[in-house]
Formats: C-alpha cells, structure tokens, sequence
C-alpha cells in the first residue's frame, strides 16, 4: 500500500497516519508511506520503523505541479502498490492519478465534516470542489466520524463507498501523570491551587479563538484563580489579531499563549479543562479524546462528534455561545476539590473502551482487505 499525505507536521490528520503505521499489521500488508514535503517532527516517529518505507516526493512550492507529479509516478511504478491511501485533499486527487498509472485501487481519507469554504483561500475551495467533482471515482473513501460521513455524501460522495472508522488513540501514552503535572504548571508559573482551562489549537477562525476569550472574561472576572491557556500556531497576522482582542477584554496576565509542540501530553496532564470551541470543520478532535485519556474533562461544542466523544463525561454547549461555555466551566471546576483534582476516570475509560489503537489498524486493514477481495473476484 502507497500512502499520500502533504507532509509530518503536527496536525489531527498527521498524527493519525502515524498511528496508523505504527498498530497496522504489517505481515499482512507492505507500506510505502510518500509525503509532498518530507518536513515535519512526526517523521521521527517512523524512522526504522519495521515494515514502512518514508518516501520524500520534495515539492518546492504550490506551483511546483509537472515535475512533482513526474516524480509521483516514477515512485508509483517503483512501488507497484495494489492500493494507494491519500489523506485530505490534493493527495486524495493524486491518488487518482497514480491509480490509473498502475492499475491500484484508490481510498480516500476525509477527516473533516461542515467546512465553511467561504473562510478559505481560492486554491483550498478549489481542491474541495475537485474533491466533490472526483469522489465517485475513488474505490473506497474513509471518513473518521459520522458527521463527516453524513456531511460528504450530502455533497455528493458515493454513500455506499463511504464508510466511517474512528481515530485511534494511544492510550499508554496519553494517561494522567502528577509529575508532568507539576513540572508543566510550574514551567509556566501557574501556582497548585489555580485553575488552568487550555485550548489545544491551530490559530485559525474554525476553531474559534473569540469565544473562547470572551468566556475566560466571564470567568475571570469572578474567579481570581482561574488561567487560561491557548496553545497553537497560526498566521502572525491572525495571532497578532487574538492577542490585542485578548489585551481590550484586560486579560494579558490571566492567558498563556504557547507555541505548537509534539511533547503534547504533559501539556494535557497540566489542565484541570480542556475545551474545544470549534464552529465547524471538526470531525473527529484528536486534542478531546487525547484530553480525556489524560483524565482532563472537556468542554466541547456540538460540532463533528464531539458530543459523541465526550458523552456523559463532560459538557457539549452551543457554537458560538459564551455565557454558556463559562457556565460549563464553572460546573466542571466546581466538581473538583482539592489543590489538586483527581484524573477523571470516566473519561479515560471512554476513550480506551471505544477509541484504542487495535481497532483504528484492525477496522483499516479489513476494509483495505475486503476492497482488494472485491478486486479479485471481479478480475
């Protein structure tokens, strides 16, 4: 199997084609895993990895376009792949490109669900537009949550080849650590008896930075104790934006902005909440199931599956709605006593019971199984 996916940055996406290399069951499948940009911190967790090999196609640039493709199909016809795997967007369109160049079966990875393309630059609508137009030729398309499901093939997706397989998490390493705890607390000069809620983000409008602010101003102007966190990168003009609506609402010392990191798990064990206050776009949030595993309740909006995530483990609140999120938080740090709150075990036990990594490799093998079953019997 060929795997397409843009690069090894740090994202919901990345991280679950890591994964998925990683619990895969290789003796039955052979995987060459290709990025468009070879660069990204997640390549180090597949370095000597048994039974995968890292390709690097080396586009220069967004208009690097003949040579790139070139270089895609002289690996493609090295591979000699029976199945080629893209993950989200023009990838997904190269997989079509390169089936028909070897004769492999296409699938497809959608991870998102209710896009609002109307915030994105003219390139990304026109990959989703592609997307849509070539879906039906895609053999097999997998989505990662209902919602996305139910959101592609209102578009016009194929329903019957479009099925759903939730994310995996790693359960062993997301877990509640006193010790990360403490050092990622005292790193940032949050003292024992505060309160930390974080919002665990890429800078960007879908995940709604606005209401959030407007929340922690609720909040903190009634609980002295309580800080916030935002950790995440984005655009500096956009960064630069949320930075000044957070000094005008008087909370410079109460919001932590930190850079985007790969050393993700301490930063979850130190929150008493995460929240997701994502307006659309979500479909399966990495960052909630990887909070809960950690013992952290959440705070989520009714976007993707969340709520389904989160079930009665935490609180879904309405987009858009900061009265209400603040009203959640009080809720959750009032149910926590002590200077220092227990690791919630519901949520934990949710996450290893329905969300493990056995069964994202497992449920993929078998779907990518019975698609080249189905090609056997035709031929």
């Amino acid at each position: 199997m060929l795997i397409l996916t843009r690069d090894w940055s740090i994202g919901g996406a990345e991280r679950q084609v890591v994964e998925l290399l990683k619990v895969i069951d290789k003796r039955s499948i052979d995987i060459c895993a290709a990025t468009f940009y070879g660069t990204g911190p997640l390549r180090r967790e597949l370095q000597g990895l048994p039974g995968v090999r890292l390709w690097n196609l080396r586009k220069r640039g967004r208009w690097d376009v003949v040579p790139f493709l070139l270089r895609a199909v002289r690996l493609a016809r090295r591979v000699r792949p029976d199945v080629i795997h893209g993950y989200q967007g023009f990838p997904n369109l190269l997989t079509l490109i390169l089936g028909w160049v070897t004769g492999a079966r296409t699938v497809w990875g959608m991870r998102a669900s209710n896009m609002d393309m109307r915030r994105y630059d003219w390139l990304r609508r026109i990959e989703a537009a592609l997307e849509t137009l070539c879906a039906r030729a895609a053999d097999l398309i997998i989505v990662n949550s209902e919602a996305g499901r139910r959101y592609h093939v209102a578009r016009g997706f194929p329903e019957e080849r479009t099925i759903m397989i939730p994310n995996g998490i790693d359960v062993e390493r997301f877990r509640p650590d006193a010790k990360a705890r403490t050092r990622m607390r005292w790193a940032w000069g949050v003292g024992g008896s505060d309160r930390l809620i974080g919002l665990i983000c890429r800078l960007d409008p879908m995940k709604d930075h606005a209401t959030f602010l407007a929340a922690a101003k609720l909040l903190a102007d009634e609980r002295p104790e309580v800080r916030f966190i935002c950790v995440g990168d984005g655009p500096s003009e956009y960064a630069s934006g949320l930075h000044a609506l957070a000094a005008r609402l008087g909370l410079e010392r109460r919001v932590f902005w930190k850079p985007q990191t790969d050393e993700i798990a301490p930063v979850y064990a130190a929150l008493d909440v995460l929240t997701s206050t994502s307006r659309y776009g979500e479909g399966f949030p990495n960052v909630v199931a990887e909070a809960m595993a950690t013992g952290v309740p959440c705070v989520v909006t009714d976007v993707g599956d969340s709520a389904f995530i989160v079930g009665d483990t935490g609180i879904v609140v309405p987009v858009g709605h900061p009265q209400a999120l603040a009203a959640a938080w009080r809720r959750l740090l009032d149910e926590q006593t002590g200077p220092r709150p227990l690791p919630r075990e519901d949520a934990r036990e949710r996450i290893v019971r329905l969300f493990g990594l056995e069964a994202l490799g497992t449920r993929t093998l078998t779907a990518i199984s019975e698609l080249m079953s189905d090609r056997r019997s035709v031929q």
